[in-house]
Parts: structure tokens; sequence; C-alpha cells
């Protein structure tokens, strides 16, 4: 069967490049349903983009190669996208769109610009293998036992990173990549949980306090969440894909700078109370008990003196606390690292050294913050890559 592009991937990148491609185009997913990982986005809501998305929002060996590809499809153009299919959106903090309604809204306006678009999209078909030919590429897959073999003179690899494996996330990308000799960079769990002995935060589990978080030269004010594992939330997401094993991460759990003031204050105003009640009532009162049984405060607040309180200041604003580990891919948003992108032409995501092969999305050596900017990589991607193809195939 011939094609002009094959698309491996039926995801947010697949399906944007099979909207734009155009001519015989086939998009192929081994899941039974097309985006899954939109539809469990943002608690079922999508946060499909950001309203600031640029560069320095993005990790990459090489941080100017996003630089086209979101230049040339903005958000503004996503966002007159949903609009056109009157799908209603929101504006959450630091500059979050999500669905008013369903992520699924998101899936079926992909299908549908797919659909209009005459791609095709075959569902539980299994990759067996790509291979290069004289006319273009070979792609074998598999279906319930039986093999198809297909031919098209592009194919375009979406098939995202190894996050999520439950839903069939796997290191394809990276084998294709390596076959045709590409570099792939090493790749980790990014926006993920971060883990702490058992039962170190287990009494603060549940418990969630906006604080600034520092790690491998970066901080983010965000909300942390103690767990029963570790540490979670949006700071501590963040904070994880600049973390390595090993080192520390520093939680001010007062960002505001105001604990050394009011510590005066209340010694002045209520010195014949407990040094914890006092910071129990400036802090959650869980977190200020587990504080003084960890650092082992004591005292009535009029026994402090204007040295102790700095020095608890000091402690409270830089907690300094060293993950054994992460949750790993099974709960990570996104992978971190992936295919070089000195490999591939920025402006139209195509391996300089194999013509007609293309990466785009997840896959790729670029890994947004948490808040977006990795969906706004998928459809700006897959938008350049889509392009490419239709000028090369005029062409």
């Amino acid at each position: 069967m011939e094609f002009d592009t094959i698309i491996l991937g039926a995801g947010a990148a697949g399906l944007m490049c099979a909207a734009h491609a155009g001519g015989r185009c086939l998009v192929l997913d081994h899941a039974k349903a097309a985006g899954e990982k939109i539809r469990i986005s943002g608690g079922g809501r999508c946060n499909f983009t950001n309203m600031d998305p640029g560069p320095r929002n993005f990790l990459s060996q090489n941080r100017h190669f996003a630089k086209s590809a979101l230049a040339r499809y903005t958000q503004w153009d996503f966002i007159e996208l949903i609009s056109r299919h009157n799908i209603a959106w929101h504006e959450k903090t630091l500059g979050q769109l999500f669905c008013d309604g369903s992520a699924k809204q998101i899936v079926a306006m992909l299908l549908e610009e797919a659909a209009k678009a005459d791609a095709a999209v075959w569902l539980e078909a299994a990759i067996v293998e790509v291979a290069r030919e004289d006319s273009g590429f070979r792609v074998v897959t598999e279906n319930n036992g039986r093999r198809n073999t297909l031919r098209a003179a592009n194919v375009v690899v979406a098939t995202g990173g190894k996050s999520i494996p439950k839903m069939g996330a796997t290191g394809l990308a990276y084998d294709i990549a390596r076959q045709f000799g590409l570099e792939v960079t090493e790749t980790r769990p990014a926006l993920v949980p971060l883990t702490f002995p058992e039962g170190r935060f287990a009494g603060l589990a549940g418990l969630s306090l906006p604080v600034r978080i520092t790690g491998g030269g970066t901080s983010f004010d965000e909300a942390l969440l103690f767990t029963h594992r570790g540490i979670s939330g949006p700071s501590v997401l963040q904070i994880s894909s600049y973390w390595r094993e090993g080192e520390a991460i520093s939680v001010n759990l007062m960002p505001s700078g105001t604990l050394f003031d009011l510590l005066r204050a209340r010694r002045t105003q209520d010195g014949r109370k407990n040094l914890t009640t006092v910071l129990g009532q400036i802090l959650p009162g869980r977190l200020a008990d587990h504080l003084a049984t960890e650092w082992g405060l004591s005292g009535n607040m009029a026994d402090q003196s204007d040295k102790a309180l700095r020095a608890l200041v000091e402690r409270v604003e830089k907690w300094d606390l060293v993950p054994n580990g992460s949750e790993g891919y099974r709960t990570a948003e996104v992978t971190l690292g992936g295919v070089d992108t000195g490999g591939l032409n920025s402006a139209t995501m195509e391996a300089k050294s194999v013509p007609g092969l293309y990466f785009i999305g997840e896959c790729v050596d670029v890994t947004g913050w948490l808040g977006g900017y990795n969906f706004q990589w998928a459809w700006s991607s897959g938008w350049a890559a889509g392009q490419a193809i239709r000028q090369r195939m005029r062409g």
C-alpha cells in the first residue's frame, strides 16, 4: 500500500502533522484510541497551551532549536483553531489555558482536522519495522497477528517518549533514530514527583502550601504537596526536570520574606507561648510540628534571641532536602531528552542525514515546563513538519 506520508503516533504532534501534511497521509498507532495522553491531561480538561511560551520555558541541549517552530505556529494560532471549533476555554494561574469542558474536545477537533485533510488513522497497529528503500520508506505493521507492508515517501516519528508506560509508551522513537544514525541524548523522567525514604513525610501527606523551590540553578514559586512517598505539586514537578540523583533541592517555606518580623512581633506579644505553637500559627500546624521534631525546636518565644530567630528563619527559608529518587516514568508527565536536535532541521523537523524522515513532539530533545508548554511544542513541531512535507511533495 502506497502513501505520501506515514505518521507513527496518533498523539498531539502526530495528529497536528496529519492535519497539515496533505496528500495521501496515514497515521498509525498501537493504542485502541487516538490522543489518549491528551484525554487524561489537565485533570481531563487539557492544559493545551500557555499564554507566553518561549525558548526559556524549555530544556534542551540546544535551547535555540525550538525558536523557529514556536515562532511560526504560536499559541494564538492554536487558540484560533479551537475557537473555530467552538471549544470554550479559560486561563488559570501563570498563563495556563484549559478547556472549560473536556479534553476529549481537543482530541475530536484534531481527528476532524486530520479527516478534513483526507488523512487516515489506523489504530491497534503495532510498528514492526521501519526501513529505507530507494523510493522512500517501508513500514511494516501488525494487527492481531496479521502483517501489512506499507510504503511512503515520508515517515514522521511522533511516538512520544517513555512517560506513562501503562498507556503504551515505549522508546520506539529512539530506536528508530539510532537505526538511521541519529544521536539520542540521555533520557530521564521529567515533571515527576520526588521520593524520600519511607515514612519521611507520612505525617504530612495531603498537606499543600506555596513555596519557592530551587535546584539545578533554577527556582519556581508554586505549590508543594506532601505525599506518602515524598513530595509533589507544581513546584516539585517543575524542579524535577532540573534535579539530578544525589543532589539536594532547597525549599523556602515562606518565600514572602516576612517570617523574621512576624516572629519578633509574636515574641513581644506572646512571649509565654511555645515556639512550635507560634510557628504553627504562621505555617501549617502539622508542618510546624514536623519541623520542631526534625530540628529539635524548644522553648518559649521569650527565650528566643534575635540570633536564634534568624537561625530558625534561615532553616525555614532554606530547607535542604535530598530525594532518594523519583516516581519514574510511571507517573512522569514527559520524558526529558530524546532525539538530538543537532541531527534535525529546526525549521522542518527533518533529519539532516535522512531526507523524508521527521521527528516531532516529545521524542525530540525539547522538554517544556509544566503549564501547557509541551502541548504547544507538539502543535508547533507537528505543524512545522506538516508544512515542510506539503511543500516537499509539491516540489
